[in-house]
């Protein structure tokens, strides 16, 4: 059971915190002395919402020095969902040399030739998550490469895309298949081409009855498309999107009502770096280069040697053949680490992950993660007080204490690159996934923090101002939440208001 301290130290809150939290349910348990049982009211359980009964709080806040404001079950292991990602973000600072500059190591082109007739031409990736196709692409653009090859040769053989940089590993252990259809869980690579996502435009018909009318944004039709769905009349739209596992096709089923504004669907693509040969293929064809063979993939299966705790021999990197023709300069990588702090975008976490596995290793996820819990050891964080197996937070294998984040938030504190690593974090009221909440609290502009959203869980943890100027340091977790209930994050903004208004 956990439990609530005043600033002293003594059981017991003051009079309005501690009705704030008995009110959401978080006070599970004061400082009680051995054999106090549920009645005294020293031992108090209460759930004042029964919309979040049954759901399992974890709290630790902490001034700059250390000292405990309040705890519950700060010691405990939550799934911490998107709060994952305050380890990679700090880690990248503490490792990555230079997050301003641009990097050498961008997206190549190079021609292989056997000899015999036309080049294969390749796309090869390096692990830029902000590579971009399409008019409205300005840096780092497909077109660009398209036009060196275009000035080099007219006639190629295939169009081949080559994510071997980074081990073939797609999708995080512990992810949801779900996700896999969707912008927030699609596949992993080594060549990324706009999020790897394509996206469609779904409307309405004019009349109730009517199909529901879908079209690709331009350059995505990459994938068949299915539309079973209808237009309902008004207020009776529930429209819906599948794509099984192991398959291109997009389904699109339900119903949307007529009238209602058109929804853009972003979907999940499997193979990124075969969908990003595509892509060039197209480009390369409207420069009137000839494709004489076919476009496909080139992988790196994942091998022992990918794992660090087997590895036997030194890590060898991915061989390339042929000439390069062409290489776009890496944007900086400061500009990834805004994208996912202030935004939480899982593949630009999943991407910089494998990113810091190159430091040591074959950039594989175990790579990565050996490199992030080196930074929590340095950061004094037992390691029995956490489990990480992504970067972005959408496993459901992954675990951490509240103590655990506090003391790692604390730490960066005093790091050299703190300060910079706390403004990429959303601020609360006004940018980021905190644009919309603490709006009108005391604690708009006054909270720094990174959330955090799965099935049956929300976290946030980071940085406060309280009334007095202090500097507060927080975790708070909300895991096990029932299917029936509401998100927890009104009870945790609620909380923390309150919080800050007592010390």
């Amino acid at each position: 059971m956990g439990c609530i301290r005043s600033e002293t130290g003594r059981t017991g809150l003051k009079a309005g915190l501690r009705g704030v939290l008995l009110a959401a349910g978080l006070l599970l348990g004061a400082c009680a002395s051995p054999g106090v049982g549920p009645g005294d009211p020293s031992a108090v359980v209460l759930l004042d919402d029964p919309g979040l009964g049954g759901t399992r709080w974890g709290l630790l806040a902490v001034t700059a020095d250390g000292e405990t404001v309040a705890e519950v079950r700060a010691d405990d292991r939550f799934i911490p969902a998107s709060n994952t990602k305050i380890f990679t973000t700090a880690t990248a600072f503490a490792r990555l040399e230079g997050l301003d500059a641009s990097a050498p190591d961008g997206t190549s082109v190079r021609l292989e030739s056997d000899g015999d007739g036309a080049p294969d031409i390749v796309l090869v990736g390096a692990g830029d998550p902000l590579l971009g196709d399409g008019p409205a692409c300005v840096e780092t653009c497909l077109s660009d490469l398209a036009d060196a090859v275009a000035a080099r040769t007219r006639r190629v053989d295939d169009v081949v895309g080559d994510d071997r940089l980074f081990p073939d590993e797609r999708w995080g252990p512990g992810w949801s298949w779900d996700d896999m259809q969707t912008s927030f869980g699609t596949a992993v690579s080594a060549l990324t081409v706009n999020d790897n996502v394509v996206v469609a435009e779904a409307a309405p018909g004019d009349v109730v009855g009517a199909p529901v009318r879908v079209i690709w944004r331009a350059g995505d039709d990459l994938l068949p498309l299915e539309s079973q769905a209808t237009t309902a009349a008004e207020g009776e739209g529930d429209l819906r999107l599948e794509r099984q596992p192991g398959s291109d096709v997009v389904r699109l089923y339900g119903r949307l009502a007529v009238g209602s504004a058109p929804l853009t669907l972003r979907i999940g693509i499997d193979d990124p770096a075969e969908t990003a040969a595509l892509r060039f293929r197209r480009l390369l064809e409207q420069r009137g280069v000839v494709v004489e063979g076919e476009t496909r993939a080139r992988h790196r299966p994942l091998a022992l040697s990918d794992d660090p705790t087997a590895r036997t021999r030194p890590v060898e990197r991915a061989s390339v053949e042929g000439v390069e023709i062409a290489r776009l300069a890496r944007r900086p990588v400061a500009l990834s680490l805004q994208r996912i702090g202030k935004n939480s975008q899982n593949l630009y976490a999943e991407l910089m992950l494998r990113r810091l596995g190159l430091i040591d290793g074959a950039g594989s996820n175990a790579d990565g993660l050996a490199v992030v819990e080196a930074e929590m050891a340095a950061a004094g964080v037992p390691r029995a007080a956490f489990d990480l197996h992504d970067g972005s937070g959408m496993s459901v294998y992954n675990r951490v204490s509240p103590r655990a984040t506090a003391d790692f938030l604390r730490w960066t504190m005093s790091q050299p690159w703190g300060e910079a690593w706390r403004s990429i974090l959303p601020v609360g009221g006004r940018d980021g996934t905190l644009a919309r909440r603490f709006v009108g609290t005391p604690l708009e502009g006054r909270i720094f923090a990174k959330t955090g959203s799965l099935n049956g869980v929300n976290a946030l943890a980071g940085f406060l101002t309280t009334a007095t100027g202090r500097t507060l340091v927080f975790a708070v977790y909300a895991n096990d939440r029932p299917s029936t209930a509401g998100s927890a994050t009104e009870v945790m903004d609620r909380m923390l208001v309150a919080l800050a208004a007592e010390n």
